[in-house]
């Protein structure tokens, strides 16, 4: 059964009556402490196995914060790598479990799990909504870096949702830079290249976009806003990254 970013499967057994707004007080509960409570690895489809190390780390993060926006002293005190997302109903830290290749596995409770590929949401498990697959048909500009970015890039993507078996979904992309900025995480400022990605659906006469975060030297993302699945963004904070262990 899948776990809802907004509902509180973990709770008691609510009365009989409750209003809409301790209906939503629950909600974001629920989101705050996602990572309360087992992380049920072994149910997870599609994941490689993960390291008796990552699987203690987890276990400690479940019993982490008391809150979901910590600070740079408790992230900092906490030996594994971290990130936030957020909805418009709360935030959640995640922690990172497994790494195969160029993806890494974020890791919250109710088997929830973010894959991610060079700072791009690539699958999700365990959400209202998932992303259940992403191919990029040609030409993929995360792999060579947004920092590079010049003039606009137009590319292609092929996209799989659920529910609903929505497999197989062509989507057209394009790449922008939206110029120099600074951003702040934990109380360090980052030099950073907003890159927006304007993203079309044409069988379904959809539209979005995305915004990343880049990193002006290196192109690493350090927070990005990406829609998973039609009415369901991320957006994605680097607390602990794992680059800090590169050269």
């Amino acid at each position: 059964m899948q776990s809802d970013l907004l509902t509180n499967t973990a709770s008691a057994p609510a009365p009989k009556a409750r209003s809409a707004a301790d209906r939503m007080v629950s909600a974001r509960r629920w989101f705050a402490l996602w990572l309360v409570g087992p992380v049920l690895l072994l149910s997870v489809q599609g994941c490689s196995n993960l390291s008796r190390s990552s699987f203690d780390a987890m276990k400690l993060a479940a019993h982490g914060y008391p809150h979901a926006q910590p600070t740079a002293a408790e992230v900092a005190a906490k030996p594994y790598f971290q990130l936030q997302a957020t909805t418009p109903d709360g935030s959640a830290v995640l922690i990172l479990g497994n790494i195969d290749g160029q993806r890494q596995a974020w890791y919250g409770a109710h088997q929830a799990v973010i894959f991610i590929e060079h700072g791009r949401v690539v699958k999700t498990t365990g959400l209202s909504q998932n992303l259940d697959g992403l191919s990029v048909l040609a030409n993929d500009p995360f792999v060579h870096g947004l920092q590079k970015l010049g003039a606009p890039v137009s590319y292609n993507l092929r996209e799989d949702w659920s529910p609903d078996y929505r497999y197989g979904v062509h989507v057209d992309a394009t790449l922008t830079s939206a110029g120099r900025e600074q951003i702040s995480i934990l109380g360090r400022t980052h030099d950073v290249v907003r890159v927006d990605e304007q993203l079309s659906v044409p069988a379904m006469h959809y539209r979005t976009i995305n915004h990343y975060w880049v990193d002006a030297q290196d192109g690493f993302i350090w927070k990005s806003e990406q829609q998973v699945a039609p009415g369901l963004t991320l957006q994605l904070v680097q607390l602990r990254p794992y680059r800090e262990q590169q050269p």
